[in-house]
């Protein structure tokens, strides 16, 4: 099953990828570290905000360009985890890791504010995500960007910028262009999470395979080409018969129904934990008093016929 060892340490790992996030990694912790004195009201970073960001690289990386993102090339239902996590946990992480101060200045340009506020309307946000990701997963266009390199690298970091606009309004950086009070965020994160329905269903209750890309050895072969640049869709075919068939012990109706599920319990677990934290938050706001407990002498209790266990 998965079969990782028929390729390369470059395919699997891609090393000039993970070069890429350690440098990012790298000068963010320089830039919160070290350097953070050269920004104007700059406060110690926590570790625990730290490893925000870092772990959103490190999905990020994994799915991407390690072995995560060449097992969603062989499976479906890897394909749809890739995404979820991109997407919905990615984006979250690392806004949960940058401190304001480090995006603060650029308040300071009068475009590049504007631009933010337009960017970030909640309304826009929330329709323009999930549009593009019901659009992504209508089977033409998922086979057509598969197998269309510059258009899939293309659509992804649309996505991508799509995906931090949607979780912008929710867990901003920037205390001072927040838009929705709490309750508010509630049924923003509740829409996204009925807007995203529709695909996640059309997907798991199909009864036909929709995409050639995981069905058809021929497309499959060709998506495969650019994940595998030292070889030819033919020589892929010649090497992998049946294509992703040979990589998985589903069928691919069932692997496809399989991805269905995974984006849609991803969805449901990241959607509910934020759903909760931000409840929570709510109600310590609305009810400060219900989180002291008052304490209760004995002579309040004797009045009413419970000291000394009488029960009376």
């Amino acid at each position: 099953m998965f079969g990782l060892e028929y390729f390369s340490f470059r395919v699997i790992w891609s090393p000039f990828f993970l070069s890429v996030v350690l440098i990012i990694a790298l000068v963010y912790l320089l830039l919160v570290g070290p350097w953070r004195h050269r920004f104007e009201g700059s406060t110690k970073v926590s570790s625990g905000k730290k490893a925000w960001f870092l772990a959103g690289l490190l999905i990020y990386y994994m799915t991407q360009g390690g072995p995560m993102n060449l097992l969603g090339h062989l499976i479906f239902s890897v394909h749809m985890l890739n995404m979820a996590l991109v997407y919905l946990v990615v984006p979250l992480f690392i806004l949960l890791g940058i401190p304001g101060w480090l995006l603060r200045p650029a308040l300071r340009i009068q475009w590049a504010k504007s631009l933010l506020y337009s960017l970030t309307n909640p309304i826009i946000t929330v329709l323009l995500f999930n549009a593009l990701f019901s659009f992504y997963h209508w089977p033409s266009v998922l086979d057509f960007v598969m197998t269309h390199f510059i258009i899939h690298r293309l659509f992804d970091a649309i996505m991508l910028i799509a995906a931090f606009m949607m979780w912008w309004p929710i867990v901003t950086p920037l205390p001072e262009t927040e838009r929705l009070s709490d309750l508010q965020k509630m049924g923003y994160v509740f829409a996204n999470g009925v807007l995203l329905t529709p695909a996640c269903g059309l997907i798991t209750f199909a009864d036909h395979t929709l995409y050639s890309t995981f069905s058809d050895p021929n497309v499959w072969a060709t998506a495969m080409g650019y994940c595998v640049p030292d070889g030819t869709p033919a020589e892929l075919l010649s090497q992998f018969s049946g294509g992703p068939k040979f990589f998985f012990i589903l069928s691919a109706l069932e692997d496809q129904q399989l991805g269905g599920v995974l984006m849609k319990l991803t969805q449901e677990a990241v959607y509910g934990t934020v759903l909760a934290y931000i409840f929570f938050k709510w109600y310590r706001k609305e009810n400060p008093k219900r989180n002291e407990i008052d304490p209760i002498d004995e002579q309040s209790l004797e009045r009413v016929g419970y000291a000394g266990g009488s029960g009376k």
